[in-house]
């Protein structure tokens, strides 16, 4: 059992104060994750298996985009703790460029693998619904780097309360779009699983919107609109800045790759396996987002004590996380134990598929440790600078262990599904430990123990 020991008490409360609007913005998350997947579901088993396949593709390069805008948060809170509001405002401008220019290469290897969408094993009567879905989530992409850079720098300046809003407004219009537009109400078409694209993709340009908003009207953020306008693009600051990105957009992407793949391994399984898998997918992200959540509350806040040159209050708040996300594994562990039944029938009435499902819960539950140590450690090393080493672990984690593993179980060994994801924990739970020990000798060179 933990101490509970007062050192660890205000980082306790401040880890759960930045984390808090947070959790609330990916509350949002999930409701329009669980909304997007019960309605498509709901509109037919196709329309459920395609989603899954071209959400699970661009969930990578989502996550890739997002690692990337990661690499901004550190920066900008060493220097929002020592009161540089001005150079805060010129990072964020060389972090946009940075970004777009990333993004520009995402958005060309995507166009390119968008021509060979038929010979990735999916079922062929699927591929009229996946081939247009994908040309809008092709669109979003942009929108998807604006939106995370800009977040990134309003949470590395303590403002988590921006993203937060900024995400239920979008998440909102989301659901309504998701309502309007795949069944068709009153003067709206009924457009299946493309009104499901066109509705996240108008989400995505609305809260770039609310987020540039906030930044361009608010007083408190006039310093920082001074440092952005009063200073050119910098190359050399452009490289800093993705060389402290790159690893971890990297890092982001080996690990969601390995859900990636596994999706086109579930749909050599067949479309109700790749149905279920896209159901089981989205009941775990009710842990993953709110371990994401709290885990960037103590980034910032390490990143704070770590350009105070303070190491002992580093290794409070690293702490103090770990804590608050064992208890949410806890709690989220409980939650899909108890209700598995009624959270997997809210996506499906298919019988085929909610048996698949619900025969994946106890490995879904496994995972759930992991993934929240994993987040735990991989955010707090990111606060501390040292990211170069994430790319290893994640390599190994999950390129080397995890992915080669799911395939051995499901297909040679015959596991199916239930292979892939014993293989998710394999992976995780190995990264949690190869970030931690790597945490743990940042720690003693700094004359922690």
């Amino acid at each position: 059992m933990p101490r509970f020991t007062s050192p660890l008490l205000p980082h306790y409360a401040a880890t759960l104060r930045l984390g808090l609007p947070i959790a609330v913005g990916q509350v949002g998350v999930i409701v329009v994750g669980f909304a997007d997947t019960a309605m498509v579901g709901h509109y037919s088993t196709d329309a459920l298996a395609a989603a899954a396949f071209v959400n699970n593709l661009f969930t990578l390069v989502t996550f890739i985009l997002m690692g990337y805008s990661y690499g901004l948060t550190p920066l900008v809170s060493g220097l929002y703790g020592c009161g540089k509001e001005e150079e805060a405002g010129s990072v964020l401008k060389n972090a946009l460029a940075a970004g777009l220019l990333f993004c520009a290469v995402i958005f060309c290897v995507m166009g390119v693998l968008y021509f060979f969408l038929e010979h990735m094993g999916q079922p062929s009567e699927l591929l009229p619904l996946i081939k247009p879905y994908y040309l809008l989530g092709l669109a979003g992409m942009v929108f998807v780097l604006l939106f995370n850079v800009l977040r990134q720098f309003c949470d590395g300046i303590t403002d988590t309360s921006v993203g937060m809003w900024s995400l239920l407004v979008g998440n909102a219009f989301n659901v309504l779009g998701n309502w309007l537009l795949i069944g068709g109400v009153g003067p709206f078409p009924e457009l299946g699983l493309m009104g499901a694209g066109w509705a996240t993709l108008a989400s995505r340009v609305l809260m770039v919107a609310v987020l540039a908003g906030f930044l361009l009207w608010r007083k408190r953020y006039a310093r920082f609109r001074a440092g952005f306008s009063g200073t050119r693009l910098n190359r050399s600051e452009m490289l800093h800045i993705n060389r402290v990105s790159l690893p971890v957009s990297i890092q982001m992407g080996l690990e969601t790759g390995s859900f990636t793949f596994s999706a086109v391994m579930a749909g050599w399984l067949g479309a109700v396996e790749l149905a279920a898998y896209q159901i089981l997918v989205t009941v775990g992200t009710l842990g993953f987002l709110f371990y994401y959540s709290f885990a960037a509350g103590a980034s910032i806040r390490v990143a704070a004590f770590v350009g105070m040159d303070d190491w002992q209050q580093v290794r409070h708040a690293e702490r103090a996380s770990r804590h608050i996300l064992c208890a949410l594994a806890a709690i989220a562990s409980v939650c899909i134990l108890l209700f598995a039944r009624p959270l997997v029938s809210v996506f499906t009435a298919d019988a085929r598929v909610l048996t698949v499902a619900l025969a994946m819960i106890v490995p879904l539950v496994v995972y759930q440790f992991g993934d929240a140590m994993q987040i735990c450690y991989a955010n707090v090393l990111r606060g501390t600078g040292h990211v170069m080493s994430m790319m290893k672990v994640a390599f190994i984690s999950y390129i080397l262990i995890n992915i080669p593993l799911a395939y051995v179980l499901s297909f040679p060994l015959g596991s199916g599904l239930y292979g892939i994801y014993v293989a998710f924990s394999a992976g995780l739970f190995t990264a949690a430990l190869l970030f931690f020990r790597k945490y743990v000798k940042v720690l003693r060179s700094h004359g922690v123990q």
